[in-house]
């Protein structure tokens, strides 16, 4: 993990470099208790009291903290600067500004997006009086471009922890799909999936109780709720949203299976086509994804297919991005709906991971949807997980 931390401030570097900022200021205190999200990602360790981390577009980057943080911060052997102070952090804050007069302070608040919003208010109202009466206190803009693409533009070690992450869980997948039956219930599902992520000695991607979450039949709760005692029928399609968390990195994949009502050797062709339309949907968005297009036209995309095919639009966005939480980075394959402000005109990267989750009701049967995880590349993406291009059966 260190390794990766110094790759990610060696990245926020470039980033600095070409979106032309010349500090980025992380301004943190008690962070076991309430954390920035950066905090993960450029620091890699909890401090006390107020601290300061910049990064410089001249490459430079410094830690200015409690005195009694230094030792730990030292172990980590990440920072090359590191200053320590006992009665207040403003006097070597001032300096290091002093030295490096930036032109532009950028620091962790925004509107539209959670993961660069991690400057709590008071926090704010505290630095503003350490800068009042300087020429910092009118530089001061928002983050959010920095760490939209410092999380989003994965580095090759990154890249190999969440591989793996999704190669862990289509191996679950495959120990599920052996063992479920019709009689059992959503809860046992789910607690067969956590034990063996247990025996693995891994952690789910997300909250335990909704990961792995498990929807059988017609009338389900839906994305985001806990399995339940509800029993799997013969007849059911059943799909699962679930993933695990190797080394700080996510997965995050569903699947859909259908069970054989007796006599039948393959689904009923309206809960075949459904999973079709799910199927060929993933693919025409990924056959269109590209550095440069925008989310919301990602979304359109398959939307629009599902739409035309007679089927009600899905109530969320297309697919997000996966990183070290499951719901992670800026850009996402969102609508022009107002719960995602802006975000939906952010453009695609290369080096970002994204998910493609469509779904849609089947009439008297269940919830069709597979998600899958995409890298996007110079010139198009690539599936990172070998896409489900077939309903899973189970037969009684």
């Amino acid at each position: 993990m260190d390794n990766i931390i110094k790759e990610k401030i060696r990245q926020s570097v470039s980033i600095l470099k070409e979106k032309n900022i010349d500090m980025w200021l992380t301004f943190a205190r008690e962070s076991a208790y309430s954390k920035d999200p950066v905090m993960d990602i450029i620091v890699g360790t909890n401090v006390t009291w107020e601290s300061a981390f910049t990064i410089c577009s001249d490459g430079s980057h410094s830690a200015i903290i409690g005195s009694l943080d230094v030792a730990n911060m030292k172990a980590q052997g990440i920072y090359e600067d590191i200053t320590g102070y006992i009665k207040s952090i403003k006097e070597p804050l001032l300096n290091l500004l002093n030295n490096k007069k930036p032109r532009s302070i950028a620091v962790n608040y925004s509107k539209n997006s959670n993961i660069a919003d991690g400057l709590s208010h008071g926090m704010y109202l505290i630095l503003m009086d350490y800068l009042k009466g300087t020429i910092y206190a009118d530089k001061l803009i928002s983050s959010e471009e920095i760490i939209s693409a410092l999380k989003g533009r994965k580095t090759p070690s990154e890249l190999v922890n969440m591989t793996e992450a999704v190669n862990v869980t289509l191996s679950i997948y495959d120990e599920v799909t052996k063992f479920m039956k019709p009689g059992m219930t959503e809860k046992h599902v789910a607690d067969f999936i956590t034990g063996l992520v247990k025996a693995k000695g891994l952690e789910s991607a997300w909250e335990e109780d909704q990961c792995p979450a498990v929807y059988t039949g017609p009338g389900t709760a839906g994305a985001h709720a806990e399995p339940t005692k509800r029993i799997i029928k013969k007849g059911h399609v059943l799909n699962i949203d679930f993933g695990v968390k190797i080394n700080g990195y996510c997965s995050d994949l569903q699947r859909t299976w259908y069970f054989l009502q007796d006599g039948e050797d393959k689904a009923p062709a309206e809960v075949q086509r459904g999973f079709d339309v799910i199927k060929d949907s993933i693919q025409m968005v990924a056959d269109k994804v590209k550095p440069g297009v925008m989310g919301y036209e990602m979304d359109l995309i398959a939307r629009d297919f599902i739409v035309k095919n007679g089927y009600e639009e899905y109530p969320h966005g297309l697919g997000h991005q996966v990183g070290k939480i499951a719901h992670d980075g800026g850009c996402g394959f969102f609508p022009r709906w107002d719960r995602y402000g802006t975000i939906p005109y952010m453009k695609v990267e290369e080096s970002q991971v994204y998910t493609i989750e469509p779904r849609l009701p089947i009439k008297d049967f269940g919830v069709a949807t597979i998600e899958e995880e995409i890298l996007v590349t110079k010139d198009g993406c690539r599936f990172i997980s070998p896409p489900q291009k077939e309903l899973y059966l189970i037969k009684s």
